[in-house]
């Protein structure tokens, strides 16, 4: 694997940085306080969502948004290595780029969907016109998935949907569910569920904010209380979700901000140079020195397994064991980068962004309430270790 970028691809990593510094608002970089890999900073400024929605909208007109989508769906045919080069560089300046609809639901679409599927939703997402949020986990099945209870039962051509959702990622600013639902209950748990997509504006969903951890409302419970969706929204065939949802996941956990990680690690080693303790520049100090060095290693190894997936989607493999390697070791990254934080930080990583002697902008007392976060989802470090374990080294499940 040769992971130089050809002089085209160097060109193209420019024009998307120029682009960026150009079109994202002012100051965006230095107000977001994004952990790399967290769920809970992951909502947007609410004062500037307009701005961010043009930003968005310009990344559709360019194509860029759906680049390595073919063209008849409004992507702009570009390699997987461009979009990886796209992404790195998005995740740099915390700009907001792709969400779920991009991410997950239309290369899962692309994959399953039918070609009247494909002609309703894909333009639309491409766009940056259709938001889809997450609607897998429910209170009593998590990293069990399998064991999900929300029911839908047919009635002429809709589905009628009861049950409950939580830990909804963007539901209150979303247009509509990615979902998946029971649909068999008397078959086999793996083959009576399907995937479908519902409108948010639909009679019987209720949507309640849940404040997470670093005090800001990204997640929701949402509940569906007869809920009517058309059966021509189920992905692919009805009872196969789960293996779409599998596939899915893999898409997911290849959402990683890679750049994210080294625009907070330039930033925490800046920080190190230009403070003292004591008369001395904190990198001065020995301990200081080798954590940041170790975090610039495993940084390095990150991006590898970055620029991997990336160049294994080009030549038409699906990496699956390598997706789950990725996860495992950027969301553990994301832990390890907080826990430096907070010792080069010491008594002021504790103070958040309301304090007026606080660095980094509380980005790094965020992070560290963040990253927890990051190890559950898209599925736990436990599930990446036992999808590694088996799929990749043939072990038996315990």
């Amino acid at each position: 694997m040769d992971f130089r970028f050809s002089e085209q691809e160097k060109a193209f990593q420019k024009e998307v940085e120029d682009f960026i510094k150009q079109e994202l608002p002012p100051r965006y970089t230095e107000k977001s306080v994004y952990w790399p890999g967290g769920y809970g900073t992951i909502a947007e400024f609410e004062e500037i969502i307009p701005e961010i929605d043009h930003f968005r909208h310009r990344l559709g007109e360019k194509g860029w948004l759906t680049m390595s989508w073919p063209r008849e769906y409004g992507g702009a045919s570009r390699t997987h290595i461009e979009r990886a080069i796209f992404g790195e560089r998005m995740s740099y300046y915390r700009a907001p780029g792709p969400e779920v609809a991009v991410l997950i639901g239309g290369p899962t679409i692309l994959r399953f969907g039918s070609e009247e599927m494909k002609r309703e939703w894909l333009p639309g997402i491409a766009r940056g016109d259709t938001k889809f949020w997450l609607a897998y986990s429910e209170p009593n099945a998590g990293s069990d998935l399998v064991s999900l209870q929300t029911r839908a039962t047919e009635d002429g051509d809709d589905l009628i949907i009861n049950g409950q959702k939580i830990w909804s990622s963007g539901a209150h600013i979303a247009g509509y569910a990615w979902m998946v639902v029971r649909t068999d209950p008397s078959a086999p748990p793996h083959k009576g569920i399907s995937l479908i997509i519902v409108d948010n504006k639909s009679p019987g969903i209720t949507i309640r904010p849940l404040m997470n951890i670093c005090n800001r409302h990204s997640f929701n419970e949402v509940f569906f209380d007869n809920v009517r969706a058309p059966k021509k929204n189920i992905v692919g065939e009805k009872n196969k979700g789960w293996y779409y949802l599998m596939v899915a996941l893999d898409f997911e956990r290849l959402i990683t901000p890679i750049g994210g990680f080294k625009r907070t690690l330039e930033e925490l080693t800046q920080y190190a140079r230009h403070t003292k303790h004591n008369g001395q520049a904190l990198c001065q100090n020995a301990l200081i020195r080798n954590k940041l060095a170790e975090m610039a290693i495993q940084t390095e190894v990150a991006y590898m397994f970055f620029w991997q997936t990336a160049w294994m989607l080009d030549r038409g493999l699906m990496p699956n064991i390598e997706a789950s390697l990725l996860k495992l070791f950027t969301t553990q990254l994301s832990q390890k980068l907080a826990e430096v934080g907070m010792q080069v930080l010491g008594h002021y990583g504790q103070l958040d962004e309301t304090s007026k002697f606080v660095p980094l902008r509380g980005r790094v007392c965020l992070g560290y309430l963040d990253c927890i976060s990051a190890l559950v989802g898209a599925g736990t470090s436990e599930i990446q270790r036992n999808i590694i374990a088996m799929r990749g080294l043939g072990l038996p499940l315990t």
